[in-house]
C-alpha cells in the first residue's frame, strides 16, 4: 500500500452553456486529474475543480503545486498514512482543492486495495441522496425551463437559486417565477455568492419571505463582519457559510461569531479528511449541513455522493449533485445515472467509477 507515484493531468471539457453567478462564470471544466499509484499496482483518483475567483487555484497552479511539491513529500507514505500526508500538505498555505483531491485519492485507493467502498470506510450510513439542482444566472423564463426540464427528466425537486446580481428585483423576479411556476412541492433556497451588501441581502429576503424558501447562503461578505451578524439575527431560515468556511477552525469562527447558523460541506475543497473533520464538529455544534458543488464533473458528484452517504446528518438534506448534466461529456466509463431526484452511490471497491482512457487522452492538455 505504498504511495509510489502522484499525476495530476490538466484536462478541459466544454459546458453546454456558461454558468454564470455573483463571483463569475464558468464555460469549461478546466479541471486537474488526480492519480495516486501504489506499489501493488493499484490507482486511486479524483478530480481538482480550479475556481481562481474564490480559492486563487488556477489548473496550471494546480498541477505545478502537486507535482512539484505535494507529490514528493507524500511517495514513499503508505495509504493509510493519512494523517502524515494532511500533516505534510498543510504545511503548505491555501491550496485546497489540489490538497483534497491528493486526499480523496488516496481513500479510493485505500478502497480499491481493501474491496470495500469509501463510503463504507468513512461511515456507510445510506447508499443515496436526494439531489438539489444549481441554476446559475439567466432570464426567469430561461430558469424555469430549466427547473421544469430537471423535475420532469430526472425528478428533481430541489433547487438551488445563484442570486447577487443588482438590482436585487432581477433575482427576486426570478425566485417569485419558479414558486409560481413550479409549485409548492419543490424546494428552493438561494446563493448569493457574496454578491449583496447586508442591506440588499436584508431587503431581498424580505421582498421574497412569502416564497417559502429553505436557505440563505453567503449573501453577503464574510468579511463585512458587522453587517453580517445583522443580518443573520434578522433572517428566519439558516444562514449558509460556505466559502467563508471551508476549515473546521473557520466553521468555528463563523459560527461562533454569529454570522452563519449552517454550513456547506465541498469535498472537492476539503477531502473526506477534511470534510469528516468538519462534520463532526457541525455534528457537535447541532448545525445543519448541505453537500455542497464545486461545479463538479462526474467523478466530483462521485465523490460528493460518497461522502454525504456515509454520515445521517450530510444526508439528510438534498444533496448538490447535478451540474454535471451541464457538461457536454465527462471522464467516466459509465456516466452516473439520477433517477427519480436522487443520485446513488456506485457500488464497487473505492469509488465505484474508472477513468476511460480514450477520453482521457481527448480531453488531456498535457500532450
Amino acid at each position: 500500500m505504498k504511495i509510489t507515484a502522484v499525476e495530476a493531468i490538466p484536462y478541459s471539457i466544454d459546458y453546454r452553456k456558461p454558468l454564470r453567478f455573483a463571483s463569475g462564470e464558468v464555460h469549461a471544466a478546466d479541471h486537474v486529474l488526480v492519480r495516486v499509484h501504489t506499489d501493488d499496482g493499484i490507482i486511486g483518483i479524483a478530480d481538482a475543480p480550479p475556481r481562481p475567483f474564490t480559492y486563487g487555484e488556477t489548473q496550471r497552479g494546480m498541477v505545478a503545486v502537486i507535482e512539484s511539491i505535494f507529490a514528493p513529500q507524500i511517495i514513499g507514505l503508505t495509504l493509510t498514512d493519512r494523517e502524515i500526508v494532511h500533516g505534510r500538505v498543510n504545511r503548505t498555505v491555501r491550496n485546497p482543492v489540489a490538497k483534497a483531491a491528493i486526499d480523496m485519492a488516496i481513500w479510493d485507493a485505500l478502497g480499491r486495495t481493501l474491496d470495500l467502498p469509501v463510503t463504507d470506510l468513512l461511515g456507510g450510513y445510506t447508499d443515496r441522496m436526494r439531489v438539489s439542482h444549481m441554476l446559475g444566472f439567466d432570464t426567469p423564463e430561461k430558469m424555469v425551463d430549466e427547473a421544469t426540464r430537471m423535475r420532469d427528466d430526472y425528478g428533481i425537486e430541489v433547487f438551488k437559486v445563484k442570486v447577487g446580481r443588482r438590482p436585487v428585483s432581477l433575482d427576486t423576479d426570478v425566485v417569485r417565477a419558479l414558486r409560481e411556476n413550479l409549485g409548492d412541492s419543490v424546494e428552493l433556497y438561494v446563493d448569493g455568492n457574496r454578491g449583496w451588501s447586508a442591506s440588499e441581502s436584508a431587503r431581498a429576503m424580505a421582498e421574497m419571505k412569502d416564497l417559502g424558501l429553505t436557505l440563505a447562503e453567503e449573501l453577503c461578505p464574510a468579511d463585512d463582519v458587522l453587517g453580517r451578524r445583522w443580518l443573520v439575527q434578522q433572517l428566519d431560515v439558516p444562514f449558509v457559510a460556505d466559502e467563508s468556511a471551508v476549515t473546521p477552525a473557520e466553521v468555528t469562527r463563523e459560527i461562533l461569531g454569529g454570522s452563519a447558523t449552517a454550513v456547506s460541506i465541498k469535498t472537492a475543497r476539503s477531502g473526506f479528511t477534511g470534510s469528516t473533520r468538519t462534520h463532526h464538529l457541525c455534528e457537535g455544534l447541532g448545525l445543519e449541513v448541505v453537500m455542497g458543488n464545486q461545479i463538479d464533473g462526474q467523478l466530483g458528484s462521485a465523490c460528493t455522493v460518497a461522502f454525504g452517504s456515509a454520515f445521517e446528518l450530510t444526508s439528510r438534506r438534498a444533496g448538490e449533485l447535478s451540474n454535471f448534466l451541464d457538461m457536454s461529456d465527462d471522464l467516466l466509463t459509465e456516466p452516473l445515472q439520477i433517477h427519480d431526484g436522487e443520485l446513488a452511490v456506485r457500488p464497487g471497491s473505492g469509488l465505484g467509477v474508472e477513468i476511460d482512457a480514450d477520453k482521457l487522452e481527448r480531453y488531456r492538455l498535457d500532450n
